[in-house]
């Protein structure tokens, strides 16, 4: 704990998500490390402390937040002389990815046995995009044991809204969910945009009109003009949702759900990203959906 008796915190993970996570918690928190390959000039300006390697970032804070893409990304920080592991405190490890929910419950029990019960597990995964991590709007979904979930919520509130949703591995679930329905609604909203287009509806006009009713969202609010001008430049990659499709099909699979719709949406990103459209926004479903032939494919 720091010098005021509450947990302090650092980051591994500097990318699209993590970088401004992290400026939020050193302006929530007044004090942030972390470890990142690369000078970070903007943190260390604004008080934050680069580690040498993981190893020393958990030796000088009671937490770390990974946000890293996924598991095995984390499994590289955690081993070795260098690793997080090898700290010698007692430590919580904020899982941020998307992430499957069975290798986070699995990953947890590796790490427990290895540290004899020192380092402690919550899955943190967000939704929001870069524009609420930006803004501290983050919706963060928090898994694991009450009094771990309790200190998580509390050091991560500077970045958004973290719930406690239930056991560890049930804020993957919850994801898993939210990135389902994300699918569902970025699809539909790029199939209508195409059928609105060729029959000659003026699209900025009509998605004015529809995102006052049933068919508003804050995923239409934050892509309407990519959709109505086809700009579909990189901000949220179309291609992760495969993987976090693949997530989603795994609880279906351990829950015995036999899901209506999350086959085709499965199907749809896998050719999504065959087209070669994965690096793009997500709002490329406009594009690959005017570019499937009159037979569907």
């Amino acid at each position: 704990m720091d010098s005021t008796g509450t947990d302090s915190i650092g980051v591994i993970g500097l990318g699209a998500m993590g970088a401004p996570m992290a400026r939020r918690l050193l302006e929530g928190h007044g004090r942030l490390d972390f470890v990142s390959r690369r000078p970070q000039p903007e943190l260390t300006a604004a008080g934050a402390t680069q580690a040498a390697a993981p190893r020393e970032l958990a030796d000088r804070v009671d937490a770390v937040l990974a946000m890293l893409p996924d598991l095995p990304e984390l499994e590289q920080q955690l081993d070795g002389p260098d690793g997080l592991l090898a700290g010698t405190g007692d430590l919580l490890l904020l899982i941020g990815s998307t992430s499957s929910a069975p290798g986070v419950r699995a990953l947890a029990e590796r790490v427990s046995s290895a540290t004899d019960g020192r380092v402690r597990v919550v899955d943190c995964p967000v939704s929001g995009g870069v524009d609420g991590a930006e803004a501290g709007g983050l919706s963060i979904m928090l898994g694991g044991a009450d009094e771990d979930a309790a200190r998580a919520a509390r050091l991560l509130a500077p970045c958004g809204t973290p719930v406690h949703l239930g056991p560890l591995g049930a804020g993957e679930v919850a994801k898993a969910c939210n990135q389902l329905v994300v699918s569902a609604t970025i699809l539909a909203l790029g199939e209508a945009t195409v059928l609105a287009d060729r029959s000659g509806l003026d699209l900025e006009a009509m998605w004015d009109l529809l995102s006052g009713g049933y068919a508003g969202s804050r995923l239409l609010e934050s892509r309407r003009d990519k959709l109505v001008s086809g700009d579909d430049s990189p901000s949220g990659i179309a291609r992760y949702m495969v993987k976090d499709l693949g997530f989603a099909d795994d609880i279906a699979r351990a829950t015995g759900t036999s899901p209506a719709l999350l086959p085709a949406l499965r199907a749809a990103f896998d050719e999504i990203v065959e087209a070669g459209l994965g690096e793009r926004d997500i709002s490329v479903t406009r594009r690959f959906v005017a570019g499937r032939g009159a037979d569907g494919r």
